[in-house]
């Protein structure tokens, strides 16, 4: 679990009002302010008016969204009835030139699926799904029910930040007949020795990633998806995760980690010259399909939280090389501190220890290596003897992996103190197109270049 610090939040938010209410809520992992306004200026009709053309008008005017209070559905609601929150009214945009859930702060819950085409499905079937799937999670990112048989699951919230992510792993394209275009980046990872795969769990044709700031929105979403897959796709596996919600502390801060650890420092941040260069494939780059997308890296880390409890504070703090009250490196400082590598203590002890996990991470001793995290906390229950089924949905993203997550992986593998509290039980490796422009569908650019 490479240190690196929460993504900037990119989300962006509908309405003005209740502007510092959503700031908060929204850099909850030490990000700044949503960025940016979406608002549908539609006039509001007496009935029947949609989420979305509520928001709008909403937006245009003035009307104040409280921190509390209750949510705006479908139709109009009578005079006097609460409005939506700040946390139900955030928006992320579906269009644009990378796709959402990438660049966004940390969401409270979130579901990572992936599908593998049904038996002689191939890229006319792959083509016909990607615009089901674009057009549903335009729909409902914009609070918008689904077009057909909808479940009304999420019928009384907002879009509560929903994102949707479309990837395409290893497989897809020999089952689609476009073996040529698939990207050298996305050849298989390589084995680490501290892997412990479930194969059932790994890899598969189709990558499907959803968040969200409530959690009827994010199920919402998931079930609207498996519905549009019919009988084109079917489920590989499912990972649901969660994370801190917005606004759960009294300040922006770093989110914790099911170790209690704050989770990153270092992320790279958008504001940074070479960001999209870290994260995001070059107009430039080949295959020219795969512009402004990026390749995210999906393990299932088991935290071994029985043995690691055991520890002692000041252990746990040697294992990781941060103080686990502020995130600060044991060389002294606040979180965001550079770390002294070569400090020592009065016994000539190196102060961070040479295998903590946070010194072996750092892109400067890994030839610059870097990688935008944007991961989930799981529980899946308890095994027969109480031990609990749970760790991290780690999601790294990289315009190339080989450059990115492997080197910092190999040098994990070889000997970071954490490595004997955590297992990689799952894996996979998927190619995340460029954003879609309006009037297009996710990976169009592939299948119907």
């Amino acid at each position: 679990m490479p240190d690196q610090s929460i993504p900037e939040a990119r989300d962006r938010a509908r309405i003005k009002a209740g502007t510092e209410a959503g700031a908060e809520a929204r850099t909850q992992a030490g990000t700044p302010a949503p960025e940016e306004v979406a608002s549908d200026q539609a006039g509001p009709a007496a009935q029947g008016l949609t989420r979305r053309k509520l928001l709008g008008t909403a937006g245009a005017t003035g009307l104040v969204l409280g921190a509390a209070g209750g949510a705006v559905g479908y139709t109009a609601k009578p005079a006097g009835t609460t409005p939506l929150t700040s946390l139900g009214s955030g928006q992320a945009m579906f269009h644009g030139k990378h796709q959402p859930g990438i660049t966004q702060g940390l969401q409270a819950c979130g579901h990572l699926v992936s599908f593998d085409l049904a038996a002689g499905a191939g890229r006319k079937e792959a083509a016909a799904l990607l615009r089901r799937w674009s057009r549903t999670a335009e729909r409902l990112m914009e609070g918008e029910p689904a077009l057909q048989d909808d479940t009304d699951v999420a019928r009384d919230a907002g879009p509560s930040s929903l994102t949707i992510t479309f990837g395409f792993g290893h497989s897809f394209f020999g089952r689609t007949g476009l073996e040529k275009q698939r990207p050298v980046s996305l050849d298989p990872l390589p084995d680490f020795s501290s892997d412990h795969l479930d194969k059932k769990r790994s890899d598969g044709d189709l990558w499907v990633q959803i968040g969200a700031d409530d959690s009827l929105v994010a199920f919402h979403a998931l079930r609207a998806l498996q519905k549009d897959a019919g009988s084109a796709a079917r489920i590989r596996w499912q990972m649901n995760g969660f994370n801190r919600s917005p606004g759960a502390t009294s300040h922006p801060m770093t989110a914790r980690n099911l170790m209690g650890q704050m989770d990153g420092t270092r992320n790279p941040k958008p504001a940074e010259p070479d960001f999209d260069q870290r994260i995001f494939v070059p107009e430039s780059g080949t295959p020219a399909w795969m512009a402004n997308g990026s390749y995210a890296v999906v393990r299932r880390i088991r935290m071994l939280l029985d043995d690691w409890e055991k520890l002692s504070v000041k252990a746990q703090e040697h294992v990781i090389g941060r103080r686990k009250s502020d995130g600060s490196a044991l060389s002294g400082g606040t979180e965001t501190t550079a770390m002294d590598l070569e400090k020592t203590d009065a016994q000539g002890n190196l102060v961070v220890p040479i295998n903590a996990h946070a010194r072996i991470t750092r892109p400067d001793q890994n030839g610059g290596a870097a990688m935008l995290r944007r991961p989930f906390s799981y529980h899946d229950g308890f095994d027969a003897d109480g031990v609990p089924d749970a760790g991290l949905l780690f999601v790294c993203w990289q315009a190339d992996p080989v450059r990115g997550f492997v080197p910092v992986q190999r040098k994990l593998d070889r000997g970071d103190a954490l490595s004997q509290y955590i297992r990689h039980e799952a894996s996979g490796l998927f190619a995340v197109p460029g954003g879609a422009a309006r009037g297009e569908y996710v990976g169009q650019r592939l299948l119907e270049g």
